[in-house]
């Protein structure tokens, strides 16, 4: 998921939320209207401070606005916005509220302490990266298919006034990075490497072929040839004298200056207050308290079970040489690489969605409105990307979708392909945040949460119900499976490794070949990715394995009254909440469950 689509928390306030639990159903207690306005008023005003998060969402109010969130003046507006909530949030006495109210209020209790804590940090010196930072998202809004509207003459108007102020940020975004460099806060050299060919496909000056003109190549057939001539014209002008040149400076920059002062080392320990940073950003994605030490211990503890499982696969289909051979043969196994159109890998997703459908009506009873789509990832930053899902609007009208690059089609490798579809769309991201955003008993704020530990975890555990959904019935994908499970395991060792332990880019990728049957160029994306954005490859697994132990607990205690459909309910009905208090819940289903047995 993208950054800036995460509403940053810690793991403050944890001992204040334990045990306390949300039933599906608002309590005996009438709502406290004045708290409901407070949550609302959060709401609208983080939709003003963060208008491309509403563009992301559906709310077109703000599409013409960026806000240059790099500079002093927006900072103390951001800083006095998470302020004003907490200290009115502080005013405001359990006693008056209702069980679902006081979770809302412990969240945003949580949403504010945690993003005050962020603004500690000076991530404002590091504005740009290959894979997470704002760049990337104005791309794919630029490319017309993406939650950037393009429907009416407006919305193209609406565009040019956005851009305006973005080619402002990127001049601002090259100031904060002399900063950096001066203050010791730089990209490793890696890094810029990848960053500088992402600005450079920017800088072409043939229109037709500029990502940032394709909304005038497909405007609707209802506009007047009148209007297509004054947006062409316009947009035009905004890429020639404005979007190539902001890009080109940006691109000399990167690659000259930028690049010579880059890092060698290769995690955030290396910069000025990275230690504590790294501290922050395990408990920003776990939720929890634990260490990276801690977490370090049980990737390598994982790695080793999960290698155990795929030495019974390569026994299976009969390959006589070692595990890491096997990785091998299943990375070049031409069989696998079946592609020779990128159209054949879109369909191959949608005949995976087709065999697993029947079954999914037997583990989800409660299944998202919202529509879905498969695509493949735009080419201007494919070369850089993972599978993911963007989420749809809120009220529908734009669909999720399932993204997936495709660089080199002939050297695109199906045997993992069940296992990503479990976890990027169905039932993973598209049932999680599609049911969170279409849930009417929860207020607005809550509905676009995300908590890494608990979305992530939840897409990590779908994976493990393929067989339950018909899937992985071939070994290959199977091991397909056990290879994403081993990938997620591998985070744990090398994240922690690169940010805690002083690992080396090189050690990180070896450690990755040797455990994993993913490509080198697959591994070295990957770990570039864990640099740029420290503790978010934390998540997955530590998520995974609390919802894992929940279902087990769940199944011990309560035996034959143990139903799937219901569990799976207890999970998601909530929303994103953080681990200890998605423990909490489970743990007061199987208690009143067990209570209604008796």
């Amino acid at each position: 998921m993208k950054k800036y689509l995460i509403l940053l928390f810690g793991a403050l306030a944890l001992t204040a939320c334990k045990n306390k639990t949300e039933p599906l159903k608002e309590d005996a207690m009438a709502k406290n209207e004045a708290f409901g306005t407070l949550l609302n008023d959060y709401h609208e005003d983080g939709l003003k401070l963060y208008p491309l998060k509403a563009t992301s969402e559906g709310d077109n109010r703000y599409n013409d606005i960026f806000l240059n969130f790099l500079t002093e003046d927006y900072k103390a507006m951001e800083r006095a916005y998470y302020q004003k909530y907490k200290d009115a949030l502080a005013a405001i006495k359990d006693t008056e509220l209702s069980d679902s109210e006081k979770m809302s209020k412990a969240i945003l209790e949580w949403e504010c302490a945690r993003n005050l804590e962020r603004m500690e940090f000076r991530e404002d010196l590091t504005p740009i990266n290959q894979m997470w930072t704002v760049q990337l998202t104005m791309g794919q809004y630029a490319g017309g298919t993406s939650a950037q509207p393009f429907k009416t003459v407006k919305d193209y108007e609406n565009w040019l006034k956005r851009l305006d102020s973005y080619v402002v940020w990127m001049a601002t975004a090259e100031e904060r990075m002399r900063e950096g460099i001066e203050k010791g806060y730089v990209l490793p050299k890696s890094l810029i490497k990848k960053v500088a060919p992402q600005l450079k496909t920017l800088t072409t000056k043939d229109l037709d072929q500029h990502l940032f003109f394709s909304p005038v190549k497909n405007f609707p057939d209802d506009f007047k040839d009148v209007d297509k001539k004054r947006l062409t014209d316009a947009y035009s002008v905004m890429i020639n004298e404005k979007i190539i040149p902001a890009y080109q400076k940006l691109y000399d920059f990167m690659g000259s200056e930028y690049l010579a002062a880059g890092r060698n080392t290769s995690g955030i320990e290396a910069t000025p207050d990275g230690k504590a940073y790294y501290d922050y950003s395990i408990k920003l994605y776990t939720t929890t308290d634990m260490t990276a030490e801690e977490i370090h211990q049980i990737g390598l503890d994982e790695v080793k079970r999960i290698s155990m499982e795929m030495e019974k696969v390569k026994q299976q289909v009969g390959f006589d040489g070692n595990l890491k051979a096997f990785f091998d043969y299943v990375r070049n196994k031409k069989e696998l690489m079946p592609f020779t159109d990128p159209q054949q890998v879109i369909d191959n997703f949608k005949a995976i969605h087709a065999k697993m459908k029947p079954q999914v009506d037997q583990l989800f009873d409660n299944q998202p409105k919202t529509p879905f789509e498969i695509r493949r990832t735009e080419a201007f930053r494919e070369a850089s990307a993972s599978a993911e899902y963007n989420p749809g609007s809120l009220d529908g009208s734009r669909p999720g979708v399932f993204y997936v690059p495709i660089p080199d089609v002939t050297a695109y490798n199906l045997y993992s392909d069940e296992d990503l579809f479990l976890h990027e769309a169905i039932p993973g991201h598209h049932f999680q945040i599609s049911l969170t955003q279409e849930n009417e008993d929860l207020p607005k704020f809550r509905k676009t949460l995300w908590y890494s530990a608990y979305g992530e975890g939840w897409a990590l555990y779908t994976e493990s119900l393929g067989k339950e959904l018909g899937l992985y019935q071939d070994p290959y994908q199977y091991f397909g499976m056990l290879g994403a499970e081993m990938h997620r395991a591998v985070r744990l060792v090398v994240d922690t490794g690169l940010h805690a332990k002083g690992w080396t880019r090189e050690q990180a990728i070896k450690y990755s070949l040797d455990n994993e049957a993913e490509s080198e160029e697959a591994i070295t994306s990957e770990i570039e990715r864990y640099m740029a954005n420290p503790g978010q490859a934390l998540s997955y697994k530590i998520g995974q394995l609390k919802i894992m132990e929940l279902r087990a607990r769940a199944e011990k205690e309560m035996g034959k009254d143990f139903n799937i459909k219901e569990f799976h309910n207890q999970v998601l009905e909530t929303g994103c909440v953080p681990l200890a208090l998605l423990e909490d819940k489970i743990n007061g289903w199987i208690s009143s469950n067990k209570k209604g047995a008796e």
